[in-house]
Order: C-alpha cells, then sequence, then structure tokens
C-alpha cells in the first residue's frame, strides 16, 4: 500500500508540474508558445528530479506504466503487482489535473480541444522519446544509479524540444492530458495512438538495450 500511494502522489505531483507549468507560462508569455514551453520543461525537469529523488526509496519511483512494464520485462518488478502500480498511476495523474484546475479556479471537470498532436511526425516522436527515457533510465541504473534522478529531469527537459510530441513518454500522462483543456492538453481522440507509439518504443528498448548494457537480462 504504501509503493501504491508512493505511485499514486508521484504520478499526481508529475501533473501538476507539468499541467500548472504549462498554465501559467501560457498566461505569462502572452502569446509566445517558446517562452511557455520553456516554462512548462523547466518545471516539468524540476518536479522529476524531487520526486524521483525523495519517493524513490518506497516504489522505485516508476510514475509511468511503460517504466513499470520495463522493468517486469527485466525481471525487476513483480507482474503481479503491474497492474497495481498502472491503476495508481494513472489515477494519480487524472488527480492531479483536477487539483491544478482547482489551484488556477478553472473548472475541474474538462476534455481537451488541442487538435495538433497526432500525424506520422508526433508518432514517431513519441517510440523515440519513450525509447530515449527507458535508455537514460536503465543505462543510468547501470552506471550511476545515485544520478537517475536528475538524468530523467534533464532528459525530459531538453525533450520538450528536441521531439516533435514535446515527450509525452508516458501513458499515464498521456491519458491525464486529455483531461486539461490547456497548454499540455490532448486531444482525447489521439491518446491511443499515442499509448501504442509508447509502446513500440518499449518494445524495442526490450530488444535494445540488454544488448547495449550487458548486464540486463
Amino acid at each position: 500500500m504504501r509503493r501504491l500511494c508512493s505511485e499514486f502522489i508521484g504520478t499526481a505531483f508529475l501533473l501538476i508540474g507539468v499541467v500548472g507549468s504549462g498554465i501559467m507560462g501560457a498566461a505569462l508569455a502572452q502569446g509566445n508558445d517558446a517562452v511557455a514551453l520553456l516554462a512548462n520543461a523547466i518545471a516539468t525537469g524540476c518536479i522529476l528530479y524531487a520526486i524521483i529523488t525523495t519517493l524513490g526509496p518506497i516504489s522505485g519511483a516508476h510514475f509511468n506504466p511503460v517504466v513499470t512494464l520495463a522493468f517486469a520485462l527485466r525481471g525487476e518488478h513483480h507482474w503481479r503487482d503491474v497492474a497495481p502500480y498502472i491503476g495508481a498511476q494513472i489515477a494519480g495523474a487524472i488527480i492531479g489535473v483536477w487539483l491544478t484546475h482547482l489551484m488556477f479556479d478553472m473548472s475541474i471537470l474538462q476534455t481537451s480541444t488541442t487538435m495538433h498532436r497526432t500525424g506520422l511526425g508526433q508518432w514517431t516522436s513519441e517510440i523515440i522519446a519513450t525509447l530515449g527515457l527507458l535508455f537514460v533510465i536503465f543505462g543510468g541504473v547501470h552506471h550511476r544509479p545515485d544520478a537517475v534522478p536528475p538524468l530523467v529531469g534533464l532528459y525530459i527537459t531538453g525533450a520538450y524540444f528536441f521531439t516533435s510530441s514535446t515527450s509525452f513518454a508516458n501513458p499515464a500522462v498521456t491519458i491525464a492530458r486529455g483531461f486539461s483543456d490547456t497548454f499540455a492538453g490532448i486531444y482525447p481522440g489521439h491518446i491511443a495512438m499515442f499509448i501504442l507509439m509508447q509502446l513500440v518504443g518499449l518494445g524495442l528498448a526490450h530488444l535494445i538495450l540488454p544488448r547495449l548494457l550487458r548486464t540486463l537480462p
């Protein structure tokens, strides 16, 4: 239960960081999307560093169904715990979005109308973003376990700018952002393909990383 609470709380704070910084960034940037995205990226990287560092010793700080599945495929996470972890992550992500709307005095229940997150470029971007995230996590675990929190935070901060999709790379985040008609939102009709591409990225990581990092099974 402590581990599930950790995953729930951590993923909630992740979405508060993602959506909240998107709302604040868009409001302060006054139409300058580059400045809004920069604020969004920095805040997301910072919250990732914080929650991975503080909650990692409790639950492993997955906060992402793809990461949970990747550890299960490595044999480092019990398969019986996969569904509860993913459930906690998705629930936490949605609650995080709703709390963010409450903080900014917005309608709590929303559906995103953001329509530009689709197409071959965006789908390819999600494969690369997810593969890169898992590469950073497992490369860090292999070489410098203590450096995983900053590695993940820095990777996601950068990936906001070097991927066309702004690097969702997380099914729980993708689902939850469909419930926010803000800067960070994604139209619900585009969610399924994003998640499918993230799973493709997971599959590629499972094929490539064991050969690259020889100590992995």
